[in-house]
């Protein structure tokens, strides 16, 4: 059987753990070229794709960094001649505080790395992929780039940001081969998932009753919604913000 991604060429942004991780095993599985970005060392990852028979390289790269992300892009072509996906997922948690209690830092760190950086991502993949006459970016939106989530305004600003930013890129280049979507997961079982309940088991359980399914994602589930998107699988897709949110926002 043929794989989904045979022969293809595709980034994967935050790709040392978590949804990235999974989402860069996943796509090598399916018989893609992977190049890991991450800003911390995602050599793990890596072994983890070649121990399958996977073939994949990473990139260190601050996606809220112009030149970064503009080196990134070419050492991927340089590597391996072509860009055809990328899953643009580098994104960081917003400290939990009302609008009131955060900070001028705090706002500009997010919008940054989760907004910029997605950006700064599609505006140098994308006239690589444009030269391929077709192409597909997936971007890690989030629930609350969906509806409100209480006391976490920046963040969800952000992410708000990555849907209209996804919706309008997609608009754009679509009579041009190009497929821009967004993936908004719910609660997943990450480290930065982690980080954010800061161990508080009762938080946790009150974030997995939010979902109708009852539970928490996992990485992979992210990672076979992106792998869907990105492939031909979903050539007709264009523009959604595709909610893997175990039904939260159904709500």
């Amino acid at each position: 059987m043929k794989k989904k991604l045979e022969n293809k060429v595709g980034i994967v942004t935050g790709g040392a753990t978590g949804m990235g991780r999974a989402s860069a095993l996943a796509f090598a599985k399916e018989g893609a070229k992977v190049v890991v970005a991450d800003v911390v060392d995602a050599s793990e990852t890596i072994q983890l794709i070649k121990a399958e028979g996977g073939e994949a390289i990473y990139i260190k790269c601050d996606v809220s960094k112009e030149m970064d992300v503009k080196s990134m892009v070419e050492k991927t072509v340089s590597t391996y001649g072509k860009l055809d996906f990328a899953f643009n997922n580098a994104g960081i948690e917003g400290k939990v505080a009302p609008i009131a209690e955060t900070t001028s830092e705090e706002f500009d760190r997010l919008m940054n790395i989760n907004l910029k950086g997605v950006w700064l991502c599609m505006k140098y993949e994308i006239p690589e992929m444009l030269k391929n006459g077709k192409g597909s970016i997936v971007n890690t939106a989030s629930a609350a780039g969906l509806v409100a989530v209480p006391t976490l305004p920046i963040y969800v600003a952000s992410k708000h940001g990555v849907v209209g930013l996804t919706k309008t890129t997609a608009v754009d280049y679509a009579k041009q081969g190009l497929r821009v979507n967004a993936i908004c997961p719910g609660g997943i079982k990450t480290p930065m998932f982690e980080r954010t309940v800061g161990g508080d088991n009762v938080l946790e359980a009150q974030i997995a009753a939010q979902q109708v399914i009852g539970r928490l994602g996992t990485p992979e589930e992210i990672a076979n919604a992106a792998v869907f998107l990105c492939s031909d699988d979903a050539s007709f897709i264009t523009g959604i913000a595709l909610p893997v949110d175990g039904g939260w926002i159904a709500q």
